[in-house]
């Protein structure tokens, strides 16, 4: 399932494209402002964008230049800007298609198919990071401003899973069962003691997190 990211300031036709985008099993993000687009994928990217570029707050081209910042994703204009120049501009800044409102749905998800099939890179960013505290999950490392921190087995486990996937709650039960077992799935009481004791040695206040949050009754969520 490729998830999506749509963009664009008219409420009826963002519903319009999640419904569509949703029947033909794409995984679906939406943001009506360019800053919102921008900070959705950072939190979580996506696979493609398709973009208005008349946005409330940015030009559309200034989000296109700053997803390509990040990012070497797939990005289809959805304008209805028909002029060369500005058809020109957005795909000088990185575009890979322009679509052109009015547009008929089935062309735009031919176009959205083509250019999910090209490969596709991610430039590399920042070793992850937990306040002061920089995160290799290969090397199993913790680096902080006073040297090494130790993790158990168990605490890299855990740590790996919620950080690999920034800003999404991961449910209790899969954490259990992943790190655990299935048999584990309702031993909610491991995943308090484990998650307090790796809050003491990598939250700069324990008491109040800000990176290993705890959503109650629900599950997880390793904020950036």
């Amino acid at each position: 399932m490729s998830h999506i990211l749509v963009v664009d300031d008219e409420p009826a036709l963002l519903r319009a494209l999640q419904i569509s985008l949703k029947a033909r099993h794409y995984s679906v993000l939406t943001a009506n402002t360019g800053q919102e687009a921008l900070d959705s994928a950072g939190r979580t990217p996506p696979e493609a964008v398709v973009l208005d570029l008349g946005l409330p707050d940015f030009d559309g081209v200034d989000v296109i230049r700053g997803v390509r910042s990040t990012l070497d994703v797939p990005i289809i204009v959805l304008s209805g800007r028909a002029e060369t120049e500005e058809k020109i501009r957005a795909l000088d800044a990185g575009a890979d298609d322009y679509v052109t409102k009015p547009f008929v749905m089935d062309e735009l998800f031919a176009r959205l198919r083509a250019v999910l099939r090209r490969p596709v890179t991610t430039v590399p960013g920042p070793p992850p990071r937990i306040g002061a505290y920089e995160i290799d999950l290969a090397a199993t490392t913790v680096t902080g401003p006073e040297g090494a921190v130790r993790l158990t087995p168990t605490e890299w486990k855990i740590l790996a899973l919620l950080m690999a996937n920034p800003g999404r709650l991961v449910p209790g039960r899969q954490i259990l069962a992943e790190v655990w077992g299935p048999e584990a799935e309702n031993n909610g009481n491991y995943l308090r003691v484990y998650l307090a004791t790796m809050r003491r040695k990598l939250e700069t206040d324990p008491a109040r997190p800000r990176h290993l949050i705890t959503e109650p009754g629900i599950g997880y969520r390793y904020q950036p």
